[in-house]
């Protein structure tokens, strides 16, 4: 019987531990999307205790201790942080064959060497045993990222943030480039009068333009794409339920414009029409410049209304939507095509209903023109698990090229969530390992080997033209 979370973890075969072992687990991690806190990088923060870096913020935990029977003021609340530990890993056992029990138990042996079950009655040995570490400067946020050898982080932000922690970041010669990612959802959102005039105050004074006109909002707009750039940016991202692909004509959308700019609501028709426009001009930006667009598509949230007055987004109440997803995005993709203005894409779904969709869907577009120039992007938020990546991974090997893949990433916002890139590598490499076993591929671990490594690193370097050092962990000093 194997142990839980040895090095073999995840690892069925003698090549898949070979694959792992020598090819996978020294190299980098380029942390392309990710909604880790600049600021908190710009100042080295250093956390006080395990329940700020480890369930401030994290919905996944939440989620689970709500399941749980956990009441909210464990989660959210005013209860103390070490109440509010100690009731999560009460709910850590309940946690088992859900993502949470590995990931759990990873990141405290790879961060702070805990070999030990998390549980009710180890809780508190635990909690105190890294609490002491996180007092040390070898656990500031930047040591941190240094520890899981992080070689380059893309946060996800608004088109109104100064980015003033970024440029603090490079001015104070941090080695590894913590890079914004423009995310213009809130410039799309027109489905509240008052919401978006508030928006556009705050547009109106990052750019010192005044906003009158639907040329005026995207001359804004553009100038804030334009600064974005020029801080280093060559990342878009997009969270939507689904692509918007209306036809429209401009004179519509100046009308819409000027409707919403008076204060009215627009009707359903008219907010389609308008978010159509909005990432046809998005889009087109980001390949004049050469940047990589994605779109995360297909999550229903704050799907609680009463839970969302109280606490706000982002706090667990999101789930898979069932939104019909191929034909617009189809056409959203065909009109960029048609007018040679398709930018390297990223896809991703959250409905493992619209796996193949996607695996497909990316064939219809690329043009030879950029290796995997449209990407079908890593299995992402409830996806993001054993099941989910496997189901991915073949999908995508069925019917595309896999050895073209960017790989993974966090999607998080905790300072602790590297080994998930472990995890997705282990998985992968044993996907390898089993089928060279069974005969499947040739027994070449030297080819197998440089695949596993693209799709860890190198396809993602190249694809974004980063200049960075895959040199394996071992070649460097992580913490002095």
């Amino acid at each position: 019987m194997k142990k839980f979370i040895d090095e073999n973890f995840l690892l069925n075969t003698k090549t898949a531990l070979r694959l792992y072992h020598d090819y996978a687990r020294n190299i980098p991690i380029i942390d392309y999307h990710c909604h880790l806190p600049p600021k908190q990088i710009s100042d080295d923060h250093q956390f006080r205790n395990l329940t700020q870096v480890w369930l401030y913020g994290d919905h996944y935990k939440w989620r689970a201790m709500r399941t749980n029977g956990v009441g909210e003021a464990f989660c959210t609340g005013n209860k103390s942080d070490w109440e509010k530990f100690k009731k999560w890993a009460e709910t850590v056992p309940y946690t088992l064959r859900n993502p949470l029990y590995h990931w759990s138990h990873l990141e405290l042996k790879r961060y702070f060497g805990i070999q030990n079950i998390l549980n009710g009655d180890t809780a508190k040995k635990i909690y105190d045993s890294c609490n002491t570490k996180l007092k040390t400067k070898e656990y500031s946020v930047r040591n941190l990222l240094r520890k899981m050898y992080v070689s380059l982080v893309c946060t996800t932000d608004d088109p109104v943030d100064s980015l003033e922690y970024h440029k603090k970041i490079k001015e104070d010669g941090f080695e590894i480039p913590i890079l914004p990612a423009f995310r213009p959802d809130n410039a799309m959102n027109v489905s509240d009068p008052v919401r978006f005039a508030s928006y556009l105050m705050q547009l109106e004074k990052v750019t010192n333009i005044a906003v009158s006109s639907f040329d005026d909002f995207l001359y804004a707009l553009q100038n804030r794409h334009d600064f974005f750039a020029s801080m280093g940016c060559s990342v878009s991202d997009h969270g939507l339920e689904e692509i918007y692909a209306e036809d429209f004509t401009g004179s519509e959308i100046d009308s819409i414009f000027n409707k919403i700019h008076g204060g009215k609501k627009l009707n359903d028709a008219e907010q389609r029409k308008f978010k159509s426009a909005m990432l046809v001009h998005f889009a087109e930006w980001d390949w004049e410049k050469g940047w990589v667009q994605q779109f995360h598509i297909g999550a229903l949230r704050n799907n609680n209304s009463r839970m969302m007055h109280t606490l706000g987004s982002d706090t667990g109440w999101d789930s898979i939507g069932d939104f019909s997803q191929g034909r617009a995005l189809a056409k959203f993709l065909d009109k960029l095509d048609s007018n040679n203005k398709l930018a390297k894409t990223i896809l991703y779904n959250l409905n493992p209903a619209d796996n193949e969709l996607m695996a497909t869907m990316i064939g219809n577009f690329n043009d030879g023109s950029v290796a995997g120039k449209i990407q079908w992007g890593s299995a992402w938020w409830f996806l993001d698990q054993k099941d989910g990546m496997t189901k991915h991974l073949n999908a995508l090997s069925n019917m595309s090229l896999l050895s073209r893949f960017v790989g993974m990433l966090t999607d998080s916002r905790s300072f602790l969530s590297y080994p998930r890139h472990e995890y997705f590598r282990r998985i992968l490499c044993n996907l390898f390992g089993n089928e060279i076993e069974n005969g499947e591929i040739p027994n070449d671990i030297a080819w197998v080997g440089k695949i596993i490594q693209d799709i860890c690193f190198n396809n993602a370097k190249n694809y974004f033209n980063w200049q960075l050092d895959n040199k394996p962990k071992t070649a460097r000093v992580l913490i002095k």
